[in-house]
């Protein structure tokens, strides 16, 4: 299956939205490479190949071990993740998965020990711009190819 419309070309308004809120990703004090391993952990709940392939070889561009990068959708049960990492993982998966897991005082409390109010509302966009990606990119049928 090949892209099923132009999304750039029919909406460019509101792919401009998209992109604007990108750009504004890319500027948050978080880290880089945690943001890659949240794009890597929501688009692998997601199922979406064509946003997996991108940030799976950002993350490699920025310097992210294979190791790391394979290991994330077990990140529980690895040592080689911080903590900072672990509980921001786990917010990816309960904010993806809202509608079973919601977002409970508990998690956010164990955020907050590593995350600023700041920070907390970037890693919350974080994790909804991927998912918009993941859903705008499974709706248009946009496929991982290989380079």
């Amino acid at each position: 299956m090949s892209q099923r419309v132009s999304y750039y070309e029919f909406a460019p308004d509101g792919m401009k939205i998209m992109m604007d809120m990108e750009k504004y990703t890319k500027t948050t004090a978080l880290e880089r490479k945690l943001r890659e391993l949240i794009k890597i952990r929501v688009s692998q709940i997601n199922g979406c190949a064509y946003c997996l392939n991108m940030h799976t070889a950002d993350a490699r561009k920025m310097g992210e071990t294979e190791q790391r990068i394979y290991c994330v959708s077990a990140w529980q049960e690895c040592e080689f993740y911080t903590e900072a990492e672990k509980v921001a993982l786990e917010l990816a998966e309960h904010v993806t998965l809202i509608p079973t897991l919601r977002v409970p005082d508990e998690l956010y409390q164990r955020v907050r020990e590593h995350f600023d109010e700041k920070q907390y509302v970037d890693l919350v966009l974080i994790i909804n711009q991927i998912n918009s990606w993941n859903r705008i990119s499974i709706a248009m049928g946009n496929r991982a190819t290989e380079k």
